[in-house]
């Protein structure tokens, strides 16, 4: 899933009022500075990422806690939490 350019600019300006027309801020109702499209677009890489990053670590923990339970070992809470969940 990618970020689009709403989420960005809500992450940017919480709760802020805008409308958006081709993808492109088209009426900004907010009193707070809109963010310019190089704000925007760094905002997206930053959230992608740490999207990404949620993603393989949540992986390597479900892989640990299969290999933990493979070789009869004890389970982190977080480990069990990946077979529970």
């Amino acid at each position: 899933m990618t970020i689009s350019k709403d989420q960005a600019i809500l992450s940017l300006v919480p709760n802020a009022s805008f409308s958006m027309k081709d993808d492109v801020i088209s009426q900004w109702e907010d009193k707070r500075t809109k963010p310019t499209e190089a704000e925007i677009q760094a905002k997206i890489t930053e959230l992608e990422t740490a999207k990404v990053n949620e993603e393989q670590a949540k992986a390597d923990l479900k892989a640990s806690a299969k290999a933990k339970l493979i070789a009869g070992e004890p389970l982190t809470e977080d480990e069990a939490d990946t077979i529970v969940l």
